[in-house]
């Protein structure tokens, strides 16, 4: 999946993947979303993102997931 909103440049933010032509991690899209603000809610305190940026960046988020092994503890 190409990603269009999202950019890697190791001159910008030692090359964490951002919003492209921000310097607003990904990372921190996501937080705000974990944390309860709406997509709309992120870019009306971002105006340089749009809603479609903060969807992509779950997207992202959850395209990364996929690929990884998280080690997680389980429950016995």
């Amino acid at each position: 999946m190409a990603f269009k909103r999202i950019s890697r440049d190791p001159t910008i933010m030692s090359g964490v993947p951002c919003m492209k032509g921000t310097r607003i991690p990904v990372a921190t899209v996501v937080a705000y979303v974990a944390e309860g603000q709406s997509p709309e809610e992120i870019a009306h305190e971002f105006p340089q993102l749009a809603v479609a940026d903060v969807l992509e960046a779950l997207t992202f988020a959850a395209q990364t997931l996929r690929e990884r092994e998280i080690p997680l503890s389980t429950n016995a």
